[in-house]
């Protein structure tokens, strides 16, 4: 796969994905599509010449996982379609914070947080992985060490000071 830089700021696609996130859905996809579907298949149409459809829990279950499947299928394709694959570690200006940058900031009640910005698909808040659209997430873009930022949270309002950016080794 060839990835692209990360583009200038402010051209940045709404819809990044790292090059691992991407591989992520690619593997669902893959294991939906050619693994899950097709047993979920065998198995309806064994439930299928078993008779009475309306009784038969296999044929039910299978039918409802089966549309499950194909609406995931669905989202993942047209998901897959649509997203700009952006590798950090070629990010040229590391002196601010963009896309896959992982970020040092204290908070006003003086608790430090590392956070690692990337797009809505990969997002796990308790392993530090927010998304860029994320309240935190957009205030830091494109600021700096000691930089001050105000976010608003469910809580109030918060003082962040970034203490320090990082990316990943080329």
């Amino acid at each position: 796969m060839n990835h692209k830089p990360p583009p200038p700021p402010d051209l940045a696609p709404p819809d990044c994905i790292t090059p691992e996130g991407h591989a992520r859905l690619k593997a669902e996809l893959t294991q939906l599509w050619e693994n899950e579907r097709p047993e979920v298949v065998r198995t309806v149409h064994w439930a299928a010449g078993n008779g009475d459809r309306s009784e038969n829990g296999d044929y039910i279950y299978g039918k409802k996982r089966l549309r499950q499947i194909d609406s995931r299928v669905r989202f993942l394709r047209k998901r897959l379609e649509n997203l700009s694959v952006v590798d950090p570690r070629f990010q040229v200006d590391r002196e601010r914070i963009h896309f896959g940058a992982t970020v040092r900031y204290e908070r006003a009640n003086g608790k430090i947080m590392t956070v690692t910005l990337i797009g809505s698909d990969e997002t796990e808040p308790s392993l530090g992985r927010i998304s860029t659209d994320s309240p935190i997430g957009a205030a830091l873009l494109h600021k700096t060490v000691g930089d001050l930022v105000i976010v608003d949270t469910p809580s109030g309002e918060d003082e962040l000071k970034i203490l320090g950016i990082s990316y990943p080794e080329r």
